[in-house]
């Protein structure tokens, strides 16, 4: 065996015999020496906690609301697949703007 595996071996047992039993005090209480084994606060945890996910917060998100539309027009955008809401609303806004035109 190499020195550096003894060494590795012996720093694992050494590790395991300071871990196999609970300390007495509790938590782990820090020595003030070395900043790298401080645990972290609670504000130091929370600020390295990213939000990550969902889209960004629009300026002007869409409302839900309901609408009650004939049985004819539901299919006809529905049988063109997803996004059938969209193209709804799309054809409503470009309606809403014609009417500012004219």
């Amino acid at each position: 065996m190499s020195g550096l595996q003894t060494n590795l071996n012996k720093q694992k047992e050494k590790i395991l015999k300071a871990t196999a039993v609970a300390p007495t005090k509790g938590d782990f209480v820090w020595d003030g020496k070395n900043e790298d084994e401080r645990p972290l606060s609670k504000q130091e945890m929370y600020a390295g906690i990213k939000n990550s996910g969902g889209r960004p917060k629009l300026k002007k998100p869409k409302q839900s609301t309901t609408i009650r539309l004939n049985p004819e027009v539901l299919d006809f955008f529905k049988s063109q697949g997803k996004g059938w809401q969209t193209r709804i609303n799309d054809i409503l806004q470009k309606y809403v703007n014609s009417q500012h035109t004219a």
